[in-house]
Parts: structure tokens; C-alpha cells; sequence
């Protein structure tokens, strides 16, 4: 039975989670992160490696599996610092910065999550007019967009508001959903696509290419810092390797066949990548009996990636020093991304430009956390549970006047590196013209740089830990947990 930390409503915030809680296996991590890619933009991503990148299917194919094993492959290992420390990921970042310089990227990342949860909720607010359309020939306006929007947001408030275990449940059944009618639109595809246009096009450039993982990867990046959120209920035993191998196969399952729809679709309706609403092509390409159940679940499933983005920034809120439940820190984040959400529908001239900008700055802003955050990992023995949640001077994780200096120097020079290899609709750096920024890597130098500079730079002196209830394992002490795995815990086969 469930500790009520972990029942209807999740109460436990940021404090450590005690071995006697921790319950589940490493698999419950594949409907998670299934459910976190259940979204009809990676159909829009796929036509536009198509239309704008001007790959062929072979080219696409390519894109589509390395993306989510590079991104969900960070998801997957930074999430062990999840089963480590008990913690969501922002609160064990304490230990890495320093308590006041947490602040920092703590900002920055919950700033950020606020343009992903308005993204997702645009998604959703589209998805549900164009059901409307479809069975009741209704059309939108303003006042229907705002009831549409402020009824998605809503329910997201609530799935989120009930915590982890809600959010296992309802992933689980929205994967096995999702999954089911993918199937069938893909089977209509299939009977329906001229594939001799599909696999005469040509080939597009080693370049673009690799501007289309930069691109499709950046989602998957976004998720990094959430990683251990959702892993921070599994026993210490767990194996390491089967965390980082469901995390990528929950999101590889569902990226690859979306992205490869996406991009079949576009090679007969090219004008799919540049369409100001994402989402009402469905409902012209697929007959109405596939297309509305499609949407109604597809909408689901973006419902519960927002209620995952909005789960992790009740936490990451109260890391800020907001002194309120995580449950009503999420609030924050719904009115913002109402009100955001109003102008990208109803004052933006682009959605899928304003997308594409946002998930390139958003792969930079999270990049410079993930890179002193992982080689962290990679020294760090033990998270202090009393530490960490030890706000005054006296705390451990104090360090020099609340940071630790080091890690904030390397993460605020890579991300000014970053961002000056950076090029978007609204912002361009002055080295956004060489291969790397031409090519969205300005993430991948972000990244590099601050693990190189956090390597190198004196470390601050770790303090001992003082609970050993909250006291994680060696980095090296999961080796003897493969010999006690269970054939459930296996990997997955692709």
C-alpha cells in the first residue's frame, strides 16, 4: 500500500523520500516518459525536417532515433541522481550551486518551463476546437479560445495538483491509448500515401541533419532537469541501466513513428509545417472516425505533459522560496501560461516559428545546468539530505555567502558562450553564422563548456553527510544490482 506521500494527493514536497517509501521498479519509468511525448508537434517537427531542412525519409529515420537517444539518454542518466538523494532535481542542485546560488538556474528554468507549458497548452486548446470543428461544424473565436484554453489549464492544475501517483496512473493508460490509434492512423498512412514520392526525394545536406537532431532533441533536453522528480520514489537498488534504458525507450516508442508520420504527411501537404495551427491538419488529412478519437486521446496526452512540466515547477517554485505547498506552486504557472497562452493564439502571427525559437533558447538555458550538474554526478558520492533542506547560513551547502562559486561561474560563462552561437526568430549571436550555430548546436557548446570549466575549477569542500536515511550510494555501488534484476527490469527491445 502506498505511504500517503504517494496516494491520491502526493503531500511530500521537496524533502527526501526514506527507504521505506521507495517502491516500484525501474519499468514504471516507460509510461512516464511515454506520456511525456504524446503530443502532435512531433508530427509538425517531422514535416518540417521535410519542408524546411529538405531531408529525405532515410534522412528523417536517422533523426528520429538518435534525437531521443542523445536527449532522453541525459534524462535517463541525470535521473539517477533521483534514486541517489530522494529529491527533485532542483533541490539536490542546492548541493551543486550553493543555496542562494541555486537561484539562479532555478529561475531560469522555471522561467522557461513557463514557455513550454504555454506551448502545451496552445496544443491542447487547438486540439479540442478542432474536435468542435470536426463533430459540430463549431468554429472559433475569441471567447471560445479563452473558455478552450482556460478549461485545458484547468484540468492540468488538477492532474498535476494530485502528484506522482495520479500521473503514473493516467500515463500508463494515455501510452496504451495513444499507442493503439497511432497504430491505426499509421495503417491508414500506409494505405493511403503515394510512397513513390515519399522515397524518390533526395537527399538533403549532413548539415541539416544535424540540425534536425539539435532541433528534435531540444525537447528532450527541456525534461533533464525534471529527470530525478520522477524517480526519486524508486529503491536505491534499483538498476541504473535499466532507469536510463526505459527513460529513452518510453520516449523513442513514441517520437520515432510520430516523427516518421510527420514527415510522410508533409511529402503530399508541404504547407503542413508552416500551418499557423498544428493541429487542425488532422482533421483534414484522416477521415473524421479516426481523426476525432485521435485527437481526444493525443489531447490527453498533452494535458499530462503539461501536468509533468507543471509537477516539476511546484518544485522547482519552492526551491525559489515560495513558502507554499507544491500543490498551490503550481498555480503560478497555470495563470502564466493562461495568459501567455491567450496572446501566442490570438495575437502571434506564427505558432510554429515562435515553437522552433522557443525550444532552440530553451535547449541553451537547460544545457548549461546539465553540464556542471553531470560531472557533479560523476564526483559527488553523497546528497545530505539535512543539508539540503537547511536554508540559513549554518547549512552545509551554504558554501561562500549561500554559492558555491565555482559551479556558478561555470554555468553563467557557458551560458553567455552559448547563447552567442545562438540564432532565433527575435535574437541572433554574433557566431550564430558558423557551423555549430548554423547547425543548433549552441546547446551541445553550452553544454561542453560548463563541464570543462566546472572540472577544472577548484571544487568546494563537500560536507559530510548527516542523514544517512537521505544518504545516497557511490556512484560505483549499482554494478551488484544487475545481478539481482528481475527479467521485468530488462531493457527494453527496440
Amino acid at each position: 500500500m502506498p505511504h500517503a506521500s504517494e496516494g491520491a494527493v502526493e503531500t511530500r514536497g521537496l524533502e527526501p523520500v526514506p527507504d521505506d517509501e521507495r517502491t516500484g521498479h525501474a519499468r514504471q519509468l516507460f509510461p512516464t516518459w511515454v506520456a511525456a511525448n504524446i503530443s502532435v508537434l512531433l508530427l509538425t517537427m517531422g514535416a518540417g525536417l521535410i519542408v524546411f531542412n529538405g531531408l529525405n525519409f532515410w534522412q528523417v529515420l536517422t533523426v528520429a532515433v538518435a534525437a531521443p537517444v542523445v536527449s532522453y539518454g541525459i534524462v535517463g542518466l541525470v535521473s539517477l541522481a533521483g534514486k541517489r538523494g530522494g529529491s527533485p532535481g532542483m533541490a539536490l542542485s542546492r548541493a551543486v550551486f550553493g543555496r542562494r546560488g541555486n537561484l539562479l538556474p532555478g529561475a531560469l528554468i522555471w522561467v522557461a518551463r513557463w514557455g513550454w507549458e504555454t506551448i502545451n497548452a496552445v496544443t491542447g486548446a487547438y486540439a479540442v476546437l478542432t474536435v468542435l470543428d470536426l463533430l459540430f461544424g463549431v468554429k472559433r473565436d475569441t471567447p471560445l479560445i479563452v473558455i478552450t484554453l482556460l478549461l485545458f489549464v484547468a484540468c492540468t492544475f488538477l492532474v498535476s495538483g494530485l502528484g506522482i501517483r495520479a500521473l503514473r496512473v493516467c500515463g500508463t493508460w494515455s501510452a496504451y491509448l495513444f499507442g493503439a490509434f497511432s497504430a491505426l492512423v499509421l495503417v491508414y498512412l500506409v494505405a493511403h500515401t503515394d510512397w513513390s514520392a515519399v522515397f524518390d526525394r533526395p537527399a538533403g545536406s549532413t548539415a541539416m541533419m544535424v540540425a534536425g537532431i539539435g532541433t528534435l532533441a531540444a525537447g528532450g533536453i527541456s525534461w533533464v532537469p525534471s529527470g530525478p522528480d520522477f524517480t526519486r520514489y524508486l529503491p536505491r537498488s534499483v538498476s541504473g541501466r535499466s532507469m536510463v534504458g526505459w527513460t529513452v525507450g518510453g520516449a523513442g516508442i513514441v517520437v520515432l513513428p510520430m516523427v516518421l508520420m510527420g514527415a510522410v504527411m508533409a511529402v503530399g501537404t508541404p504547407d503542413l509545417a508552416t500551418a499557423q495551427d498544428p493541429v487542425s491538419f488532422i482533421g483534414e488529412l484522416l477521415p473524421a472516425w479516426i481523426a476525432v478519437p485521435y485527437l481526444l486521446i493525443a489531447l490527453v496526452g498533452m494535458l499530462l505533459i503539461n501536468s509533468m512540466s507543471m509537477y516539476s515547477a511546484g518544485f522547482t517554485a519552492q526551491t525559489l522560496g515560495i513558502k507554499v505547498p507544491r500543490a498551490w506552486a503550481v498555480s503560478v504557472n497555470a495563470v502564466i501560461s493562461l495568459i501567455l497562452g491567450f496572446l501566442l493564439m490570438v495575437v502571434a502571427t506564427s505558432f510554429i516559428g515562435s515553437f522552433i525559437s522557443f525550444l532552440t533558447l530553451l535547449a541553451v538555458a537547460f544545457s548549461a545546468w546539465i553540464g556542471v550538474f553531470g560531472v557533479d554526478m560523476l564526483r559527488r558520492r553523497t546528497y545530505d539530505g539535512a543539508a539540503l533542506m537547511d536554508t540559513t547560513r549554518a547549512g552545509a551547502y551554504w558554501y561562500r555567502g549561500g554559492f558555491a562559486w565555482s559551479a556558478t561561474a561555470a554555468w553563467g560563462t557557458a551560458l553567455v558562450l552559448g547563447l552567442l552561437f545562438t540564432e532565433v526568430d527575435w535574437f541572433s549571436g554574433p557566431f550564430a553564422g558558423t557551423w555549430p550555430g548554423e547547425n543548433g548546436l549552441g546547446w551541445v557548446i553550452t553544454t561542453v563548456v560548463a563541464a570543462a570549466l566546472y572540472a577544472v575549477l577548484p571544487r568546494e569542500r563537500t560536507p559530510a553527510p548527516t542523514d544517512e536515511a537521505s544518504t545516497a550510494e557511490a556512484p560505483g555501488a549499482e554494478a551488484p544490482t544487475e545481478e539481482v534484476r528481475t527479467e521485468e527490469e530488462k531493457l527494453p527491445v527496440a
